[in-house]
């Protein structure tokens, strides 16, 4: 009911400020010399910078990863060689009344996560949607957004639960990033210990991923966002501590993001290199015999 209610307060404000700024911009009509009255068409600014390369280079980025990780997802093949396992297929799920590709089975929860976090959000908007495309430039629509209090944006609430599902999915990926630190069926046993070239960019993939899974807003809020006294106990004091340490990953969200989005998608490259013999896996040292 809160919920509701909120949303519900937030749609009467937005309606009653588009309404103030209807009538504001008709009154100033009549005082505002047509010079100085603001260009509402599309994509028109007073900026003179090159405003429009931020939004292309992340549309293009975009555009590349969903396209490459959708043919590797259907390519169904090359993900597994040895003790290196694609982070598009991890886990490796496989059931008898599955005849597809099982990366689909997993991938639609890094893809949840991403989809709806915050700065994913900022960016998809801005360079797909066009609302607007940056700042002091003319959008498509951008006059009439009232929030996400709506359908289909009321969707990106459940960020918070893509987290909770992701956070799953990444500490796998460690579990992944340590069998590659000894031989092909000796998990744990360290006489045969090794380090590759595959180990490095596991532990680099995992590495990125975390710094921006446990920087996301929502873990922000979790270690620390609802509390409001941060010197009341020593609970409070210690939760202090963690959201600090946190706020300093959120700091970086973005470079986290694209860190972890390239890291990825290469992880997944080279396993795929490794595994169609194009390159070997090159191991530095091995105490295996």
């Amino acid at each position: 009911m809160r919920k509701a209610d909120e949303r519900y307060r937030l749609d009467i404000f937005c309606r009653v400020q588009n309404i103030a700024e209807e009538l504001n911009g008709s009154q100033n009509m009549t005082s505002t010399k047509p010079a100085d009255i603001p260009n509402k068409q599309f994509l028109s600014t007073r900026r003179e910078d090159n405003w429009w390369l931020g939004p292309a280079s992340i549309a293009l980025g975009f555009t590349l990863f969903i396209i490459y990780a959708t043919v590797r997802a259907f390519e169904n093949q090359y993900f597994e060689v040895s003790n290196l396992l694609s982070p598009f297929y991890s886990p490796k799920l496989e059931f008898d009344w599955w005849h597809y590709s099982p990366a689909i089975l997993i991938l639609w929860i890094p893809a949840g996560f991403r989809a709806t976090c915050y700065y994913y959000r900022k960016a998809y908007y801005r360079s797909f949607f066009l609302t607007p495309p940056a700042c002091g430039v003319t959008g498509i629509g951008g006059y009439k957004y009232c929030g996400e209090s709506k359908f289909p944006f009321i969707i990106q609430n459940i960020h918070r639960y893509m987290f909770y599902l992701a956070t799953i999915v990444l500490a796998i990926l460690w579990w992944d990033a340590l069998q590659t630190l000894f031989t092909a069926g000796h998990f744990f046993d360290f006489s045969h210990l090794q380090f590759s070239v595959g180990s490095l960019i596991f532990f680099a993939n995992v590495i990125f991923l975390s710094g921006y899974t446990f920087g996301c807003h929502a873990f922000r809020h979790l270690v620390g966002g609802g509390l409001d006294c941060f010197s009341c106990t020593e609970g409070s004091k210690t939760a202090m501590t963690f959201w600090e340490k946190v706020t300093k990953l959120n700091e970086n969200h973005q470079l986290w993001a694209w860190l972890s989005l390239f890291s990825v998608g290469f992880t997944d490259f080279y396993v795929r290199c490794v595994a169609s013999n194009v390159i070997p896996d090159y191991v530095f040292f091995s105490l295996a015999k």
